[in-house]
C-alpha cells in the first residue's frame, strides 16, 4: 500500500500547492453539514485521486475538502469508506495515512451509530472514550513499515482524554445532550438482531456502528491524536426493539448535526 499512499499524496499536493492542513476530519453518515462551516479553498473528488478508494454509498459525496475552519487549516473527508463496501482494511484507512503525510496533527472522526445504553437516547451525542473491535480484519495486518509506525502500537489511550474532557464541557455549556461511552465496531451492513444487541451491551458497549475503529487504529499507529464522536441515530434496546430504516437514520443524523458541528468547531478553535 505504500506506493498507493505515495501516489495519492503526490497528486493531492500537486493540486493544493503550499496549503498544509493541521486538522483532519472524517465525516460520518448524514453528517456532512460541517462542510458548510469551512471556508473552502479546494475540493478534490476521490475518483480523481490516483489509488484513492471511492465511496460506493449514494449518501456519501466522496470529496476531500480543503479550507479553514475555526481559524485552523483543515482537510475534511466528505464521505468515508467501510469494510462492508468490499474494500480491504488497508484501503479504508489509506486516507488517514495520506492526511498524515499532508501534515495533519490531529484527527477528528464522526459517525452515526445505534445506542446500546438505555440512558443514551436517539438524537443524543456520544463522545467515544474507548472501543471494542469486532471487525474481522485489522488494518495493521501484514508487513509493518516502521516509517509509518511501530509493529505493536500502544492503544492505552486511543482517544485523547484532554479532547474528550473539553468536548463534554463544550456540550454542557451549550445545553447539548452528550455522553461518553464505549463504541463497538461491527462489520455490517445489516443492523443487529435482538440477541446481538443484548450481547454487545453485555460486553461493555454503549453504541454500535460499522466504521471508525480502523481509522483510529491507523491514526494511533502513526502517532496522531484522535477525537471521535457519535450521533445516536437509533436505539438497540432488545426489550423494545423496533424496525429502523435508512431514511430514519439519515433524518436523525441531519437533525443532530448542528450540535455535533458546534462541538467540533469549538474543539478545533481551541487546539
Amino acid at each position: 500500500m505504500l506506493e498507493s499512499i505515495q501516489n495519492s499524496t503526490k497528486y493531492i499536493k500537486s493540486r493544493i500547492g503550499d496549503f498544509e492542513p493541521e486538522v483532519g476530519i472524517i465525516l460520518g453518515t448524514g453528517l456532512g453539514g460541517l462542510v458548510n462551516e469551512i471556508e473552502v479553498e479546494k475540493q478534490l473528488m476521490y475518483s480523481n485521486i490516483p489509488d484513492f478508494p471511492i465511496s460506493t454509498l449514494e449518501f456519501h459525496s466522496g470529496k476531500l475538502i480543503f479550507g479553514t475552519l475555526a481559524g485552523k487549516k483543515v482537510v475534511a473527508m466528505q464521505g468515508r469508506l467501510h469494510y462492508y463496501e468490499g474494500y480491504s482494511m488497508q484501503q479504508i484507512t489509506l486516507p488517514v495515512r495520506v492526511m498524515k503525510l499532508l501534515g495533519i496533527k490531529t484527527l477528528f472522526v464522526s459517525n452515526a451509530s445505534g445506542s446500546l445504553n438505555p440512558a443514551f437516547k436517539k438524537g443524543d451525542l456520544m463522545v467515544i472514550e474507548d472501543h471494542i473491535n469486532l471487525q474481522p480484519m485489522n488494518p495493521l495486518t501484514g508487513r509493518n513499515d516502521s516509517d509509518m509506525g511501530p509493529r505493536f502500537p500502544d492503544m492505552s489511550e486511543p482517544y485523547k482524554r484532554v479532547l474528550i474532557n473539553k468536548a463534554l464541557k463544550i456540550a454542557a455549556a451549550n445545553n447539548i445532550n452528550c455522553h461518553k461511552g464505549v463504541y463497538v465496531a461491527v462489520t455490517g451492513p445489516n443492523l443487529e438482531t435482538k440477541a446481538e444487541y443484548r450481547y454487545l451491551r453485555i460486553i461493555g458497549g454503549d453504541a454500535v456502528g460499522m466504521s471508525t475503529v480502523p481509522e483510529v487504529i491507523v491514526a494511533n499507529h502513526m502517532g496522531l491524536p484522535v477525537f471521535a464522536i457519535s450521533v445516536l441515530t437509533d436505539e438497540g434496546f432488545p426489550e423494545e426493539l423496533k424496525p429502523v430504516s435508512l431514511e430514519e437514520i439519515l433524518a436523525t443524523a441531519t437533525e443532530a448535526e448542528p450540535k455535533l458541528t458546534q462541538i467540533l468547531k469549538e474543539l478545533i478553535a481551541g487546539l
